[in-house]
């Protein structure tokens, strides 16, 4: 059995999925899930070696919390799939759950460019871990997609939310049940494609309005 299973939530990825798969380290699985892609990336993910999960409801959080469910290793990672992060990196954020240190390892993004991350969303993003602060004590300054934890934990938490607010849920939780949370930080570079999120305003109010939403409850 692999040591990690790495959930890599897809919608549209064909041009970014082969060189976001050949990245990932030894001894670690990738699960791709087609949150219905119309560029053939499922076909692609299954050519490169991916385990491939369909999940027709759209949003983020369905299509992670399916790639949870259909996860076998004792410990799960999640990352984008649009190689704005490189799957190499998780080995940083996976290693303080392999050793105990942390229950939950959160990458904190370091744009290598100004193109990586635009203003609109590194602001809402920095007012979101603000919040998140006040309301946990937790000292957090992102809420980025990468992280680790060890698979039968995560299933504990019980997580609902399936659109954008499902990482943010995944702290909640954690912090609720007493986890050690702590940051890693990862290289956060422009993606291939454009952004269904973070890439449009539309898309970064969305989250922001999901988000809050947990935060206020």
């Amino acid at each position: 059995m692999n040591e990690v299973d790495v959930v890599l939530p897809c919608l549209d990825e064909a041009e970014a999925l082969p060189w976001v798969l050949s990245r990932l380290p030894e001894g670690y699985r990738a699960i791709v899930v087609d949150n219905g892609s119309s560029d053939g990336s499922g076909e692609v993910a299954l050519r490169h070696g991916a385990v491939v999960v369909r999940e027709t409801r759209r949003g983020f959080g369905a299509a992670a919390h399916a790639g949870l469910l259909a996860a076998e290793a004792p410990i799960v990672a999640f990352c984008d799939a649009d190689a704005s992060m490189d799957p190499a990196d998780l080995v940083d954020v996976v290693d303080p759950i392999r050793s105990g240190r942390l229950d939950l390892a959160l990458g904190r993004r370091r744009a290598t460019s100004a193109r990586a991350w635009p203003l609109h969303a590194r602001a809402a993003n920095g007012a979101l871990a603000l919040l998140l602060r006040r309301a946990t004590g937790l000292r957090l300054h992102d809420l980025g997609p990468m992280r680790a934890a060890r698979r039968a934990d995560l299933l504990e938490l019980d997580l609902r939310d399936r659109r954008s607010g499902y990482p943010l849920e995944a702290v909640l939780r954690a912090h609720e049940a007493g986890w050690r949370i702590g940051e890693v930080d990862t290289p956060y570079s422009p993606r291939v494609g454009r952004s269904k999120v973070t890439g449009t305003v539309r898309g970064t109010i969305t989250a922001v309005s999901d988000m809050s939403r947990l935060l206020r409850a």
